[in-house]
C-alpha cells in the first residue's frame, strides 16, 4: 500500500484509479499525473517505484491543492460567506440548500429528519392535550 502525501492508496488497483483516493484528485487529474510521471497506465499501485511516488508527490505539492489544504480552503470560503451575511452564507448557516432548489418538499439531506409542526389532527391526541396530560413534545430540530 503506497503512501502519497499522507494517504494510503490501495495497492491492488491500477494507479490511475488508486490516485483518486486522494481528496481533490479526480479522473482527469489522475490521468494527467500518470502521464507526466511517465508511468505505464495499466500499472498497479503497488508496482510503482519509489522514484515514481516521489515524482507524483512533488507534482501534487507544487501544482495542485489537495487534501488538508483543499478542505481548509473550502471551509474558509464558507465561513467568509457566513461572515458577510450574503444569501449563500445564510443558507449555509441554516443548513438549507444554497443553489436554488425547492425546500417545500424534498431537501431532506440538508434539513434532516422530517419534524411535523402545526395542529394535532388525531382526535385522541387532542383529548389527551385538553385533559392536562400533555403528550411528550417532539424533539427539537438541529440548529
Amino acid at each position: 500500500m503506497p503512501r502519497i502525501i499522507g494517504v494510503d492508496i490501495p495497492g491492488n488497483k491500477r494507479i490511475e484509479y488508486a490516485l483518486r483516493y486522494i481528496y481533490g484528485i479526480g479522473p482527469a487529474v489522475a490521468a494527467e499525473l500518470v502521464k507526466r510521471a511517465k508511468i505505464k497506465p495499466g500499472t498497479k499501485a503497488n508496482q510503482i517505484t519509489d522514484e515514481n511516488i516521489a515524482t507524483i508527490t512533488t507534482m501534487l505539492q507544487n501544482e495542485f491543492v489537495v487534501e488538508g489544504d483543499l478542505r481548509r480552503s473550502l471551509a474558509q470560503d464558507i465561513r467568509r460567506l457566513q461572515a458577510i451575511n450574503c444569501y449563500r452564507g445564510i443558507r449555509h448557516r441554516k443548513n438549507l440548500p444554497c443553489r436554488g432548489q425547492r425546500t417545500r418538499t424534498n431537501a431532506r439531506t440538508r434539513k434532516g429528519k422530517k419534524v411535523t409542526v402545526g395542529a394535532i389532527r388525531d382526535k385522541t391526541q387532542r383529548k389527551i392535550e385538553k385533559s392536562g396530560n400533555p403528550a411528550p413534545a417532539a424533539p427539537a430540530g438541529k440548529k
